[in-house]
């Protein structure tokens, strides 16, 4: 049986490993960071931590960095908006001329710019939103998925730890008797000897030519 090695990434340890350096690619963060920050919760080292992202748990979330940096996309291009918008209405003001009434030439007011790009606004927002809380259900599925997958892996574990618990007994069961049995062969071989012997050390006798018993040496 193949002995496990006390550093050995778990099943848990990878989990944590995707969830938290996902969660910087699509917060805009860097990958280190997400390795200090795995490497604190699980005792690892931030090095650690990256060479088995690269080397092993990356490959299995391929889609889901793709969806993450199409977030952290989005999430930019709102950052870039956000002061645009805030700032339209004094740009507005500061280069179209307005009437006592606070209206411009074409009959349409600086409050109705501002409220229209705020809608606008909100809108992209609203959009975003939904489409955030629909990749976190699929990551939260996919979450569950391995969740259950490593649930079973736990169970065939202590199964095969069960099987091999008992083929270990059985085979001290074998061994004893099979060393049992090499000493009831030996003694009888002993014993074999002993009688072979005997029978050579008893007297032996032959009939002369005279009918007289002659002893043999």
């Amino acid at each position: 049986m193949t002995a496990v090695r006390q550093d050995a990434w778990s099943a848990e340890d990878d989990l944590i490993l995707a969830e938290v350096t996902l969660r910087h690619i699509r917060e805009g963060s860097t990958q280190l960071n997400a390795f200090e920050e795995v490497g604190e919760r699980i005792g690892r080292t931030a090095a650690a931590c990256g060479f088995r992202w690269n080397s092993c748990v990356r490959k299995k979330y391929e889609a889901a960095i793709s969806i993450a940096k199409a977030q952290r996309q989005k999430r930019n291009y709102m950052k870039k908006q956000t002061p645009l918008i805030a700032g339209s209405g004094m740009a507005s003001l500061a280069s179209v001329e307005l009437d006592d009434g606070g209206y411009r030439s074409d009959g349409v007011t600086e409050e109705t710019i501002s409220i229209d790009a705020v809608i606008r606004f909100l809108r992209g927002w609203k959009n975003t939103v939904q489409e955030t809380n629909r990749q976190m259900k699929s990551l939260e599925k996919e979450l569950r998925e391995k969740e259950e997958e490593l649930a079973t892996l736990r169970e065939e574990n202590e199964r095969l730890s069960t099987q091999v618990n008992e083929v270990q007994t059985d085979y001290r069961v074998v061994n004893d008797d099979y060393k049992a049995l090499i000493q009831i062969m030996d003694r009888a071989r002993r014993l074999a000897f002993l009688n072979e012997e005997d029978e050579e050390s008893k007297s032996r006798f032959k009939m002369d030519a005279n009918g007289n018993l002659e002893r043999i040496e």
